[in-house]
C-alpha cells in the first residue's frame, strides 16, 4: 500500500507498534519544529531542504533511518543496537532511546542547514 500521509501510515500500523511510533512522532515534532512531516519511501519522514530522518515499524522493531552520517557520527551510542550504514533498529521489548533519537535529529538539522551554500 502506498501511504499519502503519516496519519494513514499509522492507521495501518500493527497495534504493538503504535506506542513507539507515537513516541517517535511526538519527539521529532518537538525536536524539529521547522521540519515538515512527509511520507518518503513510503515511511514517515521529517524534512527541511532535504529529508533529515525517516522511521518505520517492522515486525520486531522500529527502524530509525537518519542517513549514513546520522549513524556514523553517533557510532559509540548506536553500537548497542543492531544497525547498518544508514539505519538503527530499536526493539519493541526495550524503551526507546529518546536522547539518542533527539540528538541525531538535531545533528541532521544542523548538517543540512550547513549545506545551504552548497
Amino acid at each position: 500500500m502506498k501511504f499519502k500521509t503519516v496519519d494513514e501510515y499509522f492507521e495501518h500500523a500493527p497495534a504493538h507498534s503504535l506506542d513507539y511510533l507515537n513516541q517517535i512522532r511526538k519527539l521529532l515534532k518537538e525536536t524539529l519544529p521547522e521540519a515538515k512531516e512527509v511520507i518518503s519511501y513510503n515511511m514517515p519522514a521529517y524534512r527541511t531542504r532535504q529529508v533529515l530522518v525517516y522511521f518505520a515499524w517492522n515486525k520486531d522493531h522500529i527502524g530509525y533511518y537518519p542517513t549514513p552520517s546520522g549513524v556514523t557520527n553517533f557510532q559509540e551510542r548506536v553500537n548497542k543496537y543492531k544497525h547498518s550504514k544508514a539505519a538503527i533498529q530499536f526493539p519493541f521489548d526495550e524503551p526507546l532511546p529518546v536522547d539518542l533519537i533527539r540528538d541525531i535529529a538535531k545533528f541532521r538539522l544542523e548538517e543540512v542547514g550547513e549545506k545551504k551554500g552548497s
